[in-house]
């Protein structure tokens, strides 16, 4: 479909203005489309000489001054500032082009296109733009350049190849360069279902030499293509067909095949042969079209000829009623920096769905390619088209699309270099894989805690255990985690773990419990992280006085009233986490002492008289208060207000290191905690460590598998990018994100 977005006039049809300017940016900030045009050179391949004036010598002793045109005007060095600051601010770069373009220096406006579209390649429109200043600044070498440069970046557009042709059809010379170059964009494009405008310059093309028979080869490609337009082009055929003799709309080739076959008078008419057309999905080779193989003379063979080509209308007329739906349903085919609705993402989802079903591997890659110039800005459609080339045994296709994905177009986005770094390993390309982790560490997300997690075991399993506990002893080093309590807490939980279960060293972990508590001693996540990794190795009468002493500590409420670090509920949850350890653990003496601390800490409300004229089966008291009493031995109900109550029933074998870690969706995130009462408040890093909550350790958060696509519509657009195979958050603690910061 390419980029099109009205039909009509070529050059208008998607203004750039309309389709471009007034965009959000999106993502980070990055320097990559500079590397190409710092200097004196350009990404283009060109330089253009300084241009100075001089004003006429007066005197044999004056210097003529002179003017560097390429000097920055303070406006273009102050969008230059903010363009190099952060890349993807559209408008900036927007604003740097206006302000190149009012100067017409050519180096500049070289210069300033060359590193927009190595930031923003799909944007066609100012591919276009770029090769009009050239052909009024430069040369024609310099406006064939850009073309060039242009379809390659954007192979599948439409108007790109449209844009390129036209500009062939008034600038060559040569007629068969011309139609060299309506063949390979047609071999790409061809297929779209609005690539009407390519095929009606190459029709305008060859009407212009009266070459009919080569008219009538492209009607007979363009009537075995489901087109949007398809009517038109079988009313034209027809009109055109009966407004030629047939034999100035057969080959050569073609009229001497249907001599030689009429030529045995004894086959009878049921035995003539009629080739057809073999089905393909592009039209890479000009398609030999039907012909009936008769003398090309007199009504009736005109009339087969045609026929012929009125079952290719026909078929495809068929497979337009098919997709005909998912076509109307993409209302944005062109790329933009602003997000696309629900509909249009989950639109696309079902029509690759539909087109991997029933329309074959090449109708398949260029589905992925359209789809891919409208959702650039998504992970999940760049993962998919990677899972499925896999499938199809295409390799190089599937780590081309993986490069585009991440050196361009979500360069800025973690799971891809996350997915990057594990299909790369499946690919045993470990030196790939180990490059992608450190972009992740090094630059784009350091301190990203399912990335270091997955450094870690990524490296484990080449046998590098020391390097995997040195990545999470460097990120626990990092700023951003010092400064985050809650981030520190996980990070010490995750390295711990790693350590107990992957590398099967529980002293090193528990030293690493210490070390943690030591910085961190108020941390309910950690404390009870340390009460799981206790449970989980048959806990002794030290580990249970250990924990208990830990916890002591934690809940004793301060004698400066406001100043305790935990609150209330947070101190309450922790001693009800205690006394299940405790319970199960420890002896009769310490399920005493621990009963009697939490009933000191956390008293019931005394009975009123209100509640004792109560019923006894009173539906209004809340099923944990009900649990709850039995055991403190309190005859009042628990208030409505506090935490969830203990409830005897804590497997604590569910603590027990499980084979790898369990797949989550997506790391870091809680899950919703279903509570029957509001004022006790969820922990964002509390996944997996509390018994009541969850059983055992619920697994470092995932990249989950990659699997097959969601029928549904995506999450919608911008962090996250949906929900196919990546799910990826953006969780937020205390100002930094795990997307990057």
């Amino acid at each position: 479909m390419g980029d099109q977005v009205e039909m009509g006039d070529a050059v208008s049809a998607a203004p750039v203005d309309e389709l471009m300017h007034g965009a959000a940016a999106a993502g980070g900030g990055s320097n990559d489309a500079f590397a190409a045009v710092e200097g004196n050179g350009n990404g283009n391949g060109h330089v253009s000489e300084a241009m100075e004036g001089q004003v006429q010598e007066q005197a044999a002793e004056e210097q003529p001054p002179v003017v560097d045109l390429e000097a920055l005007t303070p406006e273009e060095e102050r969008l230059w500032n903010v363009v190099k600051e952060d890349a993807a601010d559209f408008n900036s770069w927007t604003s740097l082009i206006q302000e190149a373009e009012k100067l017409e220096v050519l180096s500049k406006v070289e210069k300033t296109y060359d590193a927009f579209l190595a930031e923003f390649p799909l944007c066609y429109g100012y591919w276009k733009k770029y090769a009009d200043h050239e052909l009024k600044l430069g040369s024609s070498e310099k406006v064939v350049d850009v073309y060039e440069r242009a379809v390659k970046a954007v192979t599948y557009s439409v108007d790109m190849w449209m844009n390129y042709c036209t500009y062939a059809m008034e600038k060559f010379e040569d007629p068969e360069a011309i139609r060299g170059l309506f063949e390979r964009g047609i071999s790409f494009v061809g297929t779209d279902y609005l690539s009407h405008l390519l095929w009606d310059k190459y029709l305008e093309f060859e009407h212009m030499r009266s070459e009919w028979s080569r008219v009538a080869q492209i009607y007979t490609r363009i009537l075995q293509v489901p087109l949007q337009q398809l009517d038109r082009y079988h009313a034209s055929f027809r009109h055109f067909a009966y407004s030629h003799p047939l034999t100035e709309l057969m080959t050569d080739e073609e009229s001497e095949a249907s001599k030689a076959a009429a030529a045995p008078k004894d086959s009878p008419p049921g035995d003539q042969e009629i080739t057809t057309v073999p089905e393909t999905d592009g039209v890479t080779e000009p398609a030999k079209p039907a012909e009936v193989t008769l003398e090309p003379s007199g009504t009736e063979d005109l009339e087969k000829y045609v026929a012929v080509r009125e079952e290719f209308y026909k078929t495809s007329k068929e497979w337009d009623a098919k997709i005909r739906d998912f076509e109307i349903a993409i209302r944005r085919p062109y790329f933009h920096v602003r997000p696309l609705d629900d509909a249009q993402l989950g639109n696309w989802h079902k029509y690759l769905d539909f087109i991997e079903k029933e329309g074959g591997i090449e109708k398949t890659i260029k589905l992925y390619e359209r789809c891919l110039i409208a959702c650039a800005n998504y992970s999940e459609y760049w993962v998919r088209y990677v899972h499925r080339m896999d499938e199809e045994g295409k390799i190089e296709s599937a780590l081309d699309a993986l490069h585009r994905a991440s050196s361009t177009f979500v360069k800025r986005r973690p799971e891809i270099h996350l997915f990057a770094a594990r299909y790369q390993e499946q690919l045993a390309d470990i030196k790939g894989a180990r490059a992608s982790y450190e972009v992740l560490s090094n630059s784009l997300a350091p301190g990203l805690l399912e990335a270091i997690v997955k450094h870690a075991n990524f490296e484990k399993r080449q046998g590098n255990g020391d390097t995997a506990c040195s990545l999470f002893e460097s990120a626990l080093e990092l700023g951003k985690i010092k400064e985050d309590s809650r981030a520190r807490a996980v990070l010490y939980i995750q390295y711990a773990r790693f350590l107990d279960q992957v590398l099967k060293s529980p002293e090193k972990a528990r030293k690493v419990y210490s070390t943690a508590l030591d910085s961190l001693p108020s941390s309910k996540t950690l404390l009870e992280a340390v009460t799981n990794f206790e449970a989980s190795h048959h806990p002794g009468i030290s580990e249970v006085e250990y924990v208990n002493s830990l916890v002591d500590k934690a809940i004793a409420p301060s004698k400066i009233e406001g100043s305790s670090v935990l609150s209330a509920a947070d101190r309450e949850e922790l001693s009800i986490i205690r006394l299940e350890f405790v319970d199960s653990f420890g002896s009769v003496e310490d399920v005493k002492k621990s009963e009697a601390r939490h009933v000191e800490y956390f008293p019931p409300p005394k009975s009123t008289v209100e509640s004792k004229k109560r019923p006894s089966l009173d539906n209004s008291v809340p099923d944990r208060a009900k649990v709850h009493k039995p055991y403190v031995g309190a005859t009042a109900t628990a208030p409505v207000t506090g935490p969830p109550a203990y409830s005897g029933q804590t497997q604590w074998n569910t603590f027990a290191p499980q084979a790898g870690y369990a797949q989550q969706s997506q790391g870091w995130q809680q899950p919703p905690i279903q509570q029957p009462t509001p004022p006790v408040q969820s922990q964002q890093w509390n996944q997996g460590y509390a018994a009541h909550q969850q059983g055992g350790y619920a697994g470092y958060g995932g990249y989950t598998s990659y699997g097959p696509p969601q029928q549904q519509a995506p999450v919608p657009q911008q962090p996250p990018y949906g929900g196919y195979g990546q799910g990826y958050p953006q969780q937020e603690v205390n100002g930094w994100s795990s997307g990057g910061w």
